[in-house]
């Protein structure tokens, strides 16, 4: 098993950015796929990016070009780095590994 912490939401204006991080509870390096994703008010949790090792990253469209998500094995953390911010990216953002280990989740809002 593994416990998720996510950290560095908060409030940015458009066009601002902001780097999420995921920190495990133990060594990630065996955890074939750790991602983000994302929930806003009453709508359903979707898939922002993910890594799984020996394959490529994988990335909704509506954020291909502006995050970024990576790992610091080293660390046990996995990030999502986002740019250009928009109100449509208002959401409380979850780290997963294997897409069934949750984090509590960090909220992220962005003004116009």
């Amino acid at each position: 098993q593994v416990q998720l912490v996510e950290s560095g939401g908060g409030l940015v204006q458009a066009g601002g950015s902001l780097r999420l991080s995921c920190a495990a509870s133990r060594s990630i390096s065996s955890i074939n796929t750790m991602g983000w994703y994302r929930q806003a008010p009453g709508k359903q949790r979707e898939l922002v990016a993910t890594f799984t090792i020996g394959l490529s990253t994988n990335y909704a469209d509506s954020v291909k070009g502006r995050f970024t998500i990576s790992r610091d094995v080293g660390k046990n953390t996995v990030y999502l780095q986002m740019k250009d911010l928009k109100p449509e990216d208002t959401a409380v953002y979850y780290c997963s590994a294997w897409g069934s280990i949750w984090g509590q989740g960090t909220q992220v809002t962005v003004s116009s």
